[in-house]
C-alpha cells in the first residue's frame, strides 16, 4: 500500500470519528496504527442506559457519575396503578476484556428488592452494545482502556489498518 493510499484511509478514519456523535482525540502510533480518544457525557450515557432498561414503566433515570462507577436511579410505575412508583437503582461499572467492551451492574434493586438476575444479564448486554456503538466507529478498532470521571467516561480504542 503506497503512502497516499495511507493517508487517504487515516483521513477517512478521522472524517468518520468528527461525524460521531461523541468527542474524539486522535493520534497515529509509530507502527502506524491510531490510539482514539472517544468522550461520552453523562446525558450521552443516561440516554443509552434509559433506551437499554426499555421498560415504558421506567421514568426519571438518572446515571450519576463518579469516581470509576455509574450510580443509576429512576422509577418505575405500578403496572395496576400508574400514581404510585417503586425506586429503582443500581451500580453500573464499565471496564474492558480482550478488547471489548464489559458492563456489570450490582445491586440492583426495585424499592429495596433484588431485581431478577436475567432482567440484569439483558440489561448488561444491552448496555454494552449501546455504549460501545457510540465510541466504537471501526470494526478495527480495539478498546484499551476506559475510565470514568465525574464529568465524563473516557474509552481509548486502538485502530489498526
Amino acid at each position: 500500500m503506497n503512502i497516499t493510499t495511507k493517508r487517504i484511509s487515516a483521513l477517512l478514519i478521522v472524517f468518520m470519528f468528527l461525524l460521531s456523535a461523541c468527542r474524539a482525540n486522535i493520534s497515529r502510533n509509530g507502527d502506524g496504527s491510531l490510539t482514539v480518544e472517544t468522550t461520552i457525557t453523562q446525558q450521552e450515557l443516561q440516554d443509552v442506559i434509559t433506551a437499554s432498561i426499555a421498560d415504558p414503566l421506567v421514568k426519571n433515570v438518572t446515571a450519576s457519575l463518579q469516581s470509576g462507577y455509574v450510580l443509576i436511579s429512576g422509577e418505575r410505575q405500578h403496572l395496576n396503578d400508574a400514581g404510585k412508583t417503586d425506586t429503582l437503582t443500581f451500580r453500573l461499572d464499565l471496564g474492558v476484556s480482550n478488547g471489548q467492551l464489559t458492563s456489570s451492574i450490582s445491586n440492583a434493586q426495585l424499592d429495596g428488592k433484588p431485581l431478577e438476575q436475567n432482567r440484569v444479564d439483558n440489561w448488561n448486554q444491552t448496555i454494552d452494545n449501546r455504549i460501545s456503538r457510540i465510541g466504537q466507529k471501526n470494526q478495527n478498532s480495539t478498546l484499551q482502556s476506559i475510565s470514568i470521571t465525574p464529568s465524563m467516561v473516557t474509552m481509548t480504542w486502538s485502530v489498526t489498518r
